[in-house]
C-alpha cells in the first residue's frame, strides 16, 4: 500500500483540507454535545423558561449545520482524491499499453487487461475516498474528544485510553486476512473477465467445433470461483463490523456504569459532566469504529493496487526515442547489427542475432516458414518493439536517436488485417495521411489503390459509414483501404505483413500493382508466404527459427539454398494441384 500512500499524501492541498475539516468536525461534535447537555440541564434541572434557552437552541442548530457542511467537505475531498488517483492509474496503464501496443497485445488476455484498467482501478477508490479521510479524522477527532473528557472526569478518560486500543488491534488482525482474500478476489475477477471476453470473441469458432458447452462449463467454474472469493471477503467484512460494534458498545457500557456509580452512589461527579461524557463517548468510539470499516476497505483496495503495480512494473520493451530528424527527400537505408529479441512471457522463441542491410529505395522481402520470426522482425523494424540487444540503423544513425513522430511520419505499416475504424470511408483513408487532406487527395489515393470503382457503386460514396473493425467490408476491400492510406501518406518506408494472404487473384493483382507503384518512391519491406509475389524483389531475407540463414535475389537463393528451393517446390506443387 506504500505506492497508494505516496499518491494520496502527494495531493497536499487535499490533505490540508482534510486536516482542517477534521478539526472543525471535532469542534462541532464537542459543541453539539455541549449545547445538547446544557439545554437538557437548564430545562429539566434549572427550570429555565423556553425563552431563556433560545440562544442555546440557535447555537445547537449552528453547530449541527456546521457539522453537516464540514462532513460534506471532508467526504467531497476524499472523492476528489479518488477521482484524481483513478485518472492517474488509467493514464499510466494506457500509456504503458500505447507505448508498446504490439507487446501489450501479445501478453495476456484482452479481458484481463480490461479488468485491470476498469475493475482494479475502480477498486482502489475506497482507499482514497474512505480510508485516507477517515484515517486523518481518526487521528484528530478522538484526541480532541479525549482532551475534553479528561477536563471533565479523569477516570472516564483513563477508561477510554485503555479500551480504545482494542479496536485498532482487532483491525490489524482482520486486515491481514482481508488483504489476502481481497487479492484472491481480484485475481478471480481478472481470470473470469479474461476467459469471458476470449470466449465471446471466439464464440462462432467454438460453436462450429462443438466446444461451446465445454467452454460454458469453464466460464461457470470461473464465475463460481469469483463468487466464492467475494463471499469470503464479505464474510470477513461482516465479522469485522460485528466485532467492532461489540467492542465499542462494551466500552461505552463500562464508561456508563462507572459514571452511574459515581453520580448516583458516591455523588462525586456533577450532572453536567456526567451527561456530557455520556454524550461524547459514543462519538469517540463511533469515529474509531468508522475507521475500522474504512481500514477494511483500504486493505481490500491493496489487492487491486498490487495488481495495478505489477502491471505497471512489467518490463517495458518499447523503444526509447531521441530528437534527431530524418531526411525525407530520399528513402532511407536500414541496417541491422547484432539484433536479438525474445518475448518476456516465457516463450522459447528468440530472434537473432541478426545482421542485414536494406538499401535505399529497394524492394526487400522477408520469407520463412510459419513461426520463423517474420512478423516479429517487421515489428522491430517498424519501431513498435525494442530489440534486447543490437542496433537498428536508419541512414547510419540508431533508430532510437530519431524523434518518434518523425519516424512514424515516414512509415506506413500494412498488416494482414488492417484495422478499419467506425466512420466514413473518407475518414478511414484520411487517418493514414500526414495531416489535413482535401477530398480530391483522398479520392486520388483511393483511385491509385483500386478501390474507387467500389466506392462509386455505394449510395453515399466516400461518405458511406463503415462499421467498427470494418464490418461490411471484405478482406480485400480492407486491404485496399489500407493501401489508399499509404498512397495518401506517400511514406519513405513501406512495411507489408503478408498483404495478399487469403485474397482472390483479382484483388491480389490490384495490390501487387499498388505495391509496385509505391515502391518507386519508398524502401519497401514485405513479409510474404506466397513466394511468387516476391520473385522480383531486389533482396530476399530467408529466416528459419528466428535466424537469418540466407539473403539474396530469388535466382541466387534458388541456386544456393536448399530450404528456399524446398519452399518453392512445395508451393508450386500446391499451386499446380
Amino acid at each position: 500500500m506504500r505506492h497508494l500512500s505516496r499518491m494520496a499524501f502527494g495531493q497536499r492541498k487535499s490533505i490540508y483540507i482534510l486536516i482542517v475539516a477534521s478539526i472543525l468536525i471535532g469542534a462541532t461534535i464537542i459543541g453539539q454535545s455541549y449545547f445538547f447537555v446544557a439545554i437538557v440541564k437548564r430545562m429539566f434541572l434549572d427550570d429555565q423558561s423556553f425563552q431563556e434557552i433560545v440562544p442555546l437552541l440557535f447555537g445547537l442548530l449552528a453547530v449541527l449545520a456546521g457539522r453537516a457542511v464540514f462532513t460534506w467537505l471532508h467526504g467531497r475531498t476524499g472523492v476528489t482524491m479518488a477521482a484524481y488517483a483513478k485518472s492517474e492509474f488509467r493514464k499510466r496503464i494506457l500509456n504503458k499499453f500505447s507505448r508498446n501496443p504490439v507487446q501489450a497485445s501479445l501478453q495476456g488476455q484482452s479481458g484481463r487487461k480490461v479488468s485491470v484498467l476498469l475493475d482494479s482501478v475502480d477498486e482502489v477508490d475506497g482507499y482514497f475516498s474512505q480510508y485516507i479521510p477517515q484515517m486523518i479524522s481518526t487521528a484528530i477527532v478522538p484526541i480532541m474528544i479525549l482532551i475534553v473528557v479528561f477536563t471533565q472526569h479523569v477516570a472516564s478518560g483513563v477508561i477510554m485510553v485503555i479500551t480504545a486500543p482494542f479496536i485498532p488491534f482487532f483491525m490489524a488482525l482482520v486486515g491481514v486476512m482481508t488483504k489476502k482474500k481481497s487479492e484472491e478476489q481480484m485475481e478471480q475477477l481478472s481470470a473470469f473477465s479474461g476467459r469471458f471476453l476470449d470466449t465471446l470473441q471466439g464464440l462462432t469458432t467454438l460453436k462450429l467445433f462443438g466446444r461451446s458447452k465445454k467452454q460454458r462449463d469453464v466460464i461457470e467454474q470461473s464465475s463460481l470461483g469469483f463468487r466464492d472469493s467475494t463471499m469470503e471477503v464479505l464474510k470477513v467484512a461482516f465479522t469485522s463490523s460485528l466485532m467492532l460494534e461489540f467492542i465499542s458498545m462494551l466500552s461505552i457500557g463500562i464508561i456508563a456504569l462507572e459514571i452511574a456509580i459515581r453520580l448516583v452512589v458516591y455523588e462525586s461527579i456533577p450532572f453536567f459532566s456526567a451527561f456530557f461524557i455520556l454524550v461524547l463517548a459514543p462519538e469517540f468510539y463511533l469515529t474509531l469504529k468508522e475507521f475500522g470499516s474504512a481500514f477494511h476497505t483500504g486493505r481490500g483496495s491493496s489487492g487491486a493496487a498490487n495488481q495495478l503495480q505489477a502491471e505497471l512494473e512489467k518490463e517495458d520493451q518499447a523503444l526509447e526515442w531521441g530528437d534527431e530528424t530524418i531526411d525525407s527527400d530520399v528513402p532511407p537505408e536500414v541496417a541491422l547489427d547484432g539484433v536479438t529479441f525474445s518475448y518476456q512471457d516465457g516463450q522459447s522463441f528468440k530472434l537473432g542475432p541478426m545482421d542485414a542491410h536494406i538499401a535505399s529505395n529497394k524492394n526487400v522481402a522477408i520469407v520463412g516458414r510459419s513461426g520463423s520470426g517474420k512478423s516479429t522482425l517487421l515489428n522491430i523494424l517498424a519501431g513498435l518493439m525494442k530489440p534486447d540487444d543490437g542496433v537498428i540503423s536508419v541512414n547510419g544513425h540508431s533508430l532510437k536517436s530519431y524523434q518518434e513522430q518523425e519516424w512514424f511520419n515516414q512509415l506506413s505499416y500494412i498488416s494482414q488485417h488492417p484495422y478499419i475504424f467506425s466512420g466514413t470511408i473518407a475518414d478511414n483513408i484520411a487517418i493514414g495521411g500526414r495531416g489535413n487532406h482535401t477530398r480530391e487527395e483522398i479520392e486520388q489515393a483511393a483511385k491509385q489503390a483500386g478501390i474507387d470503382d467500389l466506392i462509386a457503386t455505394l449510395e453515399a460514396g466516400y461518405d458511406t459509414p463503415v462499421g467498427e473493425a470494418g464490418r461490411g467490408l471484405s478482406g480485400g476491400e480492407k486491404q485496399r483501404l489500407a493501401i489508399a492510406r499509404a498512397f495518401l501518406k506517400r511514406p519513405s518506408v513501406l512495411l507489408f505483413d503478408e498483404p495478399t494472404t487469403g485474397l482472390d487473384l483479382r484483388t491480389e493483382q490490384i495490390l501487387q500493382a499498388s505495391i509496385e507503384e509505391l515502391s518507386k518512391t519508398s524502401t519497401v519491406i514485405t513479409v510474404a508466404h506466397r513466394l511468387h509475389t516476391i520473385r522480383q524483389a531486389d533482396q530476399i531475407l530467408l529466416l528459419e527459427q528466428g535466424n537469418l540463414i540466407a539473403a539474396g535475389t530469388h535466382e541466387e537463393l534458388v541456386q544456393t539454398n536448399g530450404s528456399y528451393r524446398d519452399m518453392i517446390r512445395v508451393q508450386q506443387g500446391g499451386d499446380s494441384a
